[in-house]
């Protein structure tokens, strides 16, 4: 789905404002079922460590490249990390071990993209992936969103936060974007992963004080190639789109035309015919997201460019000092 714009202000267009008003009664109950979950459910430790990169809010704020980076740093250091997901967008509910041949639609676009670093496994019931992932090896877990999961108990809670929109209009879905109350969210996160746009963004005076007193580790996700060459028409269906053409633009690259789709967005062959035949009209190149492309027929991905993107850590050593109990258990 695609965010409303009211999630993201405060304040706003009267009808707006009053549509978020009426939705409010809906977000406490959203919020006090999801408090109930977490007190009443006993959390399986399956044995070895977990960590748990997740968010407060709907959509995407770059959580994969996260997940990403520490498979990749822990398969690094010697130590058997396993990824573990709820394979979303998938038909299979596991758990299951993602293998290359796999599809989006068998397992979701994420596990694909984490399955180049290392184990990745998907199930829909988190303990029971945990549980086959330690039977396979698993010394240390991390699980790619499921902050508001109970069912795993995690040594390690990592929060990753948008800078740009960070918690929106501060109230929960369907009122605004948060999935559940943001002090409670904050309360179970030992470091928050602050996700910038550029190294040099300045973060909102609202957002610096709703973090006050929590352990801010600041970063930005990096290209990994230099920005193609020519007229470029770029697409992406993640939660908010705008952030890959805004990083296209900063690279240099000339992007004449852009176009939306909604998280997690199923493509078609006649979505993506019709692409090519609006980018042929500007003679531009088709480009778009690692997510998007794992997502796209396999027929049609020949003629598409993809930008790779990595995260880059501000405080790298603090994320090191929050890791190296676990590494060291690990091992």
């Amino acid at each position: 789905m695609k965010a409303p714009d009211f999630w993201n202000h405060r304040s706003g267009p009267e009808a707006k404002t009053a549509l978020r008003t009426v939705l409010r009664p809906l977000g406490w109950i959203y919020a006090k079922a999801a408090a109930h979950r977490l007190e009443t459910t006993e959390p399986l430790d399956p044995g070895v460590p977990i960590i748990c990169v997740g968010n407060a809010t709907m959509g995407g704020t770059g959580k994969t490249p996260v997940v990403s980076y520490l498979l990749q740093s822990m398969q690094r250091l010697g130590v058997e990390a396993h990824g573990l997901s709820r394979g979303y967008g998938g038909r299979d509910k596991g758990p299951t071990a993602v293998e290359p041949d796999h599809t989006a639609a068998d397992v979701g676009d994420e596990p694909l993209l984490l399955r180049r670093y290392g184990p990745v496994w998907v199930a829909a019931g988190r303990d029971e992936g945990a549980r086959t992932a330690v039977v396979n090896g698993a010394k240390v877990i991390i699980m790619d969103d499921g902050h508001q999961n109970p069912s795993l108990t995690k040594t390690l809670s990592l929060l990753v936060v948008d800078a740009e929109v960070g918690f929106g209009n501060g109230c929960v879905f369907p009122a605004g974007p948060l999935r559940e109350n943001l002090t409670a969210a904050l309360d179970r996160t030992d470091a928050v992963i602050l996700m910038k746009p550029t190294p040099d963004y300045k973060i909102s005076k609202t957002l610096r004080e709703q973090l006050k007193g929590a352990v801010v580790i600041p970063a930005y996700l990096a290209p990994r190639i230099a920005a193609p060459k020519g007229p470029l028409y770029a697409f992406a269906g993640i939660g908010r789109p705008a952030k890959f053409f805004d990083s296209l633009k900063r690279a240099g690259a000339n992007v004449v035309e852009t176009e939306g789709f909604a998280d997690h967005y199923k493509y078609k062959d006649a979505d993506i015919e019709s692409l090519f035949v609006l980018a042929s009209e500007m003679e531009a190149g088709l480009i778009t997201t690692e997510k998007d492309y794992v997502r796209l027929p396999k027929g049609y991905r020949k003629g598409v460019q993809v930008w790779p993107v990595s995260v880059v850590f501000e405080d790298e050593l603090t994320l090191r000092r929050l890791l190296h109990p676990i590494i060291e258990a690990a091992k």
